[in-house]
Order: C-alpha cells, then sequence, then structure tokens
C-alpha cells in the first residue's frame, strides 16, 4: 500500500485495554480484535512493534502502596507484562501472522532475550515484535519503555492506545469541559502535567525527536486511518527551538 506516512511504528496499549467488562483480566474477544487491527497494518507493509503494559494483572507501585517491596512489586509488574504478551502472541498467530516476544528479564523458556539488532531484523522480516518485561529494571514504568524501545528499533511514531481520542486537561470521563489538545509540544506536555505518559518518557521522545500520537485505541480501523494520513488523536512533537 501506498501513501502511508511511516513504515515503523511503536505501539503501546495499556494492560487495561485487554480487560474484560466483566472483570476478566484478558479478554479473548478484545485480543481477537486488536490482532485484527495489527494484522491490517502488517498487510500494508507497516512494521509494528508493540508494547503492552501488565496493569490488568497487577501495578508493582500500587502493591508497593500496600507494604510490599518497591523492587520486588516491579519485578512482579514485568512478569504480568510477559504474560499479556505471551497472550498476544497467540492471537497473532491465530491470525497467521510471525510473531517475536522478546524480554528484557532472562524467560528463554517462554520468550527471546531482547537484543536491538536481532528485533530490528524481525521487523525487517514482517514480524510483529512485542517487548515484554519493562525495561528490566524496577521504578520504570512500561511508557519509558515503549518509549526506549521505540527509539532503540528507530520507529518513526509512536502510538500510545487509550480509552479516550486523545490528550485532555483533565479526565474527560470525570470532567465534563476538559480541553482536547489536538497538538501540542513535548513541553507543554510536561510543563502542564497532562499526564499523557510519565516525565521520564515523554523527556526520551522529546530529546530523541520521536513524534507520538495518542489516540482511542477503540476506534474500529483508526490506526490504519492514521497511517494512510487521517488527522486522528492527538500529536505531540519536539517542536521549535528558540
Amino acid at each position: 500500500m501506498t501513501n502511508l506516512i511511516c513504515q515503523r511504528i511503536l505501539l503501546k496499549l495499556s494492560g487495561e485495554a485487554l480487560m474484560s467488562e466483566k472483570g476478566g483480566s484478558i479478554d479473548a474477544d478484545i485480543l481477537k480484535r486488536l490482532a485484527g487491527e495489527i494484522k491490517e497494518l502488517c498487510d500494508a507493509g507497516i512494521q509494528v512493534g508493540l508494547v503492552v503494559g501488565g496493569g490488568n494483572i497487577l501495578r508493582g507501585a500500587q502493591k508497593a502502596s500496600e507494604g510490599l517491596d518497591r523492587v520486588t512489586g516491579d519485578q512482579m509488574g514485568m512478569l504480568a507484562t510477559v504474560i499479556n504478551a505471551l497472550a498476544m502472541q497467540d492471537a497473532l498467530e491465530y491470525l497467521g501472522m510471525q510473531v517475536r516476544v522478546m524480554s528484557a528479564l532472562k524467560i528463554n523458556q517462554v520468550c527471546e532475550d531482547f537484543i536491538r539488532r536481532r528485533a530490528v531484523r524481525h521487523l525487517e522480516k514482517g514480524r510483529v515484535v512485542i517487548f515484554a518485561a519493562g525495561t528490566g529494571n524496577p521504578f520504570f514504568t512500561t511508557d519509558s519503555a515503549a518509549s526506549l524501545r521505540a527509539i532503540e528499533i528507530n520507529a518513526q511514531l509512536m502510538i500510545k492506545a487509550t480509552k479516550v481520542k486523545g490528550v485532555y486537561s483533565a479526565d474527560p470521563e470525570k470532567v465534563k469541559d476538559a480541553r482536547f489538545y489536538p497538538r501540542l509540544t513535548y513541553d507543554e506536555a510536561l510543563d502542564q502535567r497532562l499526564n499523557v505518559m510519565d516525565a521520564t518518557a515523554l523527556v526520551l521522545c522529546r530529546d530523541n525527536n520521536l513524534p507520538m500520537r495518542v489516540m482511542n485505541i477503540f476506534e474500529q480501523g483508526a490506526i490504519m486511518r492514521l497511517m494512510q494520513g487521517e488527522d486522528i488523536g492527538s500529536l505531540i512533537e519536539r517542536g521549535t527551538q528558540a
């Protein structure tokens, strides 16, 4: 397919995106739908890297606030992302796609170690690469891991998939007149504390000139339309230097 805005992307999904409305941690129907969207991108010739959070299973920071050691809690959260990565791998392979899960932690019996050059080679061969276990270090979120992996694989765009259509001044589900930002700079997002991603993730993207789209993952076909040039969600860029 021609006229695509980029050839390699990093898609960041929250773990909560996989949750069932009935309370289950992983909804098979949601997995199938997301896998179908990713397959459509790959069929169009787009190389896709994927990072999935683990919040549907466990949040390390939350467990730490409940008294668990923070490092232990974060390690548990990293393992939760591996579970989600394997679930997504299975859904994609069911559709006939080639997928590799690459972990920042050594879990050789279930997935590959993350090696940058190998990850890029997988992408060049048309395989979806799912990056699991965050950065492999405590105190870093999967948002930071997504920014890091996007930069390492030379992605042209990072897409953060959310439950709302983009970046707002406040939670639009709670604040009726929250302002929507169709365009903004990383500095504006940081200065206004818009909670797009954690500060580390935003600074990584800013300093490496990686644009980010924030959009609603539950809008059917939206990612493909974005790749075809439609203005969807919110675009965050570094901005011009004074």
